[in-house]
């Protein structure tokens, strides 16, 4: 087997990635308000009526003329006539004239002619059809007019917008119930190694469970991935293989473990057997994650990532999660590899670190706070530990023209999602 690694600094791997990814079509499917949370809009989203769709009281009072209100205090009221009552859910066709009132509910409809809103506190009821007033009222006054909130043909959402809970209720309020949006990405996640077993498995000498397969997919499924454990794969060739072969026909297949350099290591001369343009890059000038494979067959992206948990993770969550956002629609081809600002914050370092100067280095924190000071403690150990999994709320990252950063110096990070 031909053996090779390299470390390709990161921008050719965006470079690689972006180039295929600028030419694929985006994949759409009809969603409804039961099943859009956390998905992204493949279209963008007008309104088709006027919201609220009239006029509306919010109060609880008497809907009025303000002019006719001009001056009233509690020395010197202003009298109405009341000419009616609006039904909570009705419309009404009462029409107002000056010094005529209508009792109005919280959300009722605005009478004709009226422009504001009494609130009933500030009346008084002095004879069957006669209140007094003792508040002056300016137009527009305790009432949501027509179409205030939005209306019709207006835009609500643009195209690659992520539905949240409190969209699904604006779209509820305007009738909208199906809309287009972008299919979830498509994943596949197979465990390589001859020592792997299940989770569930008791451990025997030499044995380890497998731990890749379930912080991967659950990762991703979070950020949108509709995820698939294929399980674990024996280290040999025409295993592996049929394995990677089955899973072709999803848009992104992860294989973890059997990158890096050895005797076992066949992932190589596997996937470029299985079609073009194969293989795109095998080394990466990251920490950790430098046996990170990039290849591209038949459509289908394929990626080896490293076998040790924190560096499987590291690129999962640096690389392979902002493929996953290219597919799902929520960020466009050209933008990959750019900071969501949505999750920087930035944090006093609370001891120096030194990195290796030529490779991007990711480093897990803990954040505290401290005499009203948000501090990062950074998470340091071997690759194989699955304790700065668990233990981090943010990631450190330390360029590659840096040799490391200063204790006290402020910091800025990437929270984990």
């Amino acid at each position: 087997m031909r053996e090779f690694l390299e470390l390709n600094p990161p921008e050719k791997f965006w470079q690689e990635i972006k180039s295929f990814l600028s030419n694929k079509n985006l994949n759409t499917e009809i969603l409804n308000l039961d099943n859009c949370l956390g998905r992204i809009l493949a279209e963008d989203l007008y309104s088709p009526v006027d919201l609220p769709p009239f006029s509306r009281s919010t109060v609880d009072g008497y809907a009025v003329k303000a002019a006719d209100t001009a001056g009233a205090s509690a020395s010197m009221p202003t009298y109405f006539e009341i000419i009616g009552s609006v039904e909570m859910g009705e419309s009404t066709k009462l029409e107002l004239k000056s010094g005529q009132a209508a009792a109005i509910p919280t959300g009722g409809m605005l009478p004709a002619g009226a422009d504001s809103v009494l609130m009933i506190e500030d009346t008084e009821k002095i004879e069957a059809n006669t209140i007094e007033s003792f508040k002056s009222l300016a137009a527009g006054e305790n009432l949501v007019q027509k179409a205030e909130d939005i209306a019709a043909g207006e835009l609500l959402f643009k195209k690659g917008h992520k539905i949240m809970a409190r969209d699904i209720g604006a779209l509820a309020g305007l009738g909208i119930t199906e809309f287009k949006g972008a299919a979830r990405a498509k994943v596949s996640v197979i465990s390589t190694g001859d020592e792997l077993i299940p989770a569930e498995a008791e451990a025997k000498p030499g044995q380890i469970r497998d731990i890749n397969s379930y912080s991967i997919t659950s990762y991703l499924n979070k950020i949108g991935a509709q995820t698939k454990k294929v399980g674990i794969v024996e280290d040999k060739f025409e295993s592996l293989k049929e394995a990677v072969k089955s899973e072709l026909d999803q848009e992104l297949v992860l294989i973890s473990g059997g990158s890096s350099v050895g005797i076992k290591d066949m992932t190589i001369d596997l996937l470029n057997s299985l079609g073009e343009p194969g293989v795109l890059l095998h080394g990466l000038a990251i920490k950790p994650g430098k046996p990170t494979i990039l290849a591209v067959i038949e459509g289908t992206i394929v990626m080896g990532l490293p076998g040790h948990p924190a560096s499987a993770w590291t690129v999962n969550n640096v690389l392979v999660a902002e493929i996953v956002r290219v597919l799902n629609g929520e960020k466009r081809a050209a933008e990959i590899g750019t900071s969501n600002n949505k999750y920087l914050i930035k944090a006093e370092l609370t001891r120096s670190l030194v990195s290796d100067k030529g490779r991007e280095e990711y480093i897990p924190v803990r954040i505290y706070k401290e005499n009203d000071k948000l501090m990062a403690e950074p998470l340091l150990g071997k690759s194989s530990l699955i304790t700065n999994l668990a233990y981090g709320d943010a990631v450190l990252r330390v360029p590659r023209n840096q040799e490391g950063k200063e204790k006290g110096e402020i910091v800025e990070l990437t929270l984990i999602e």
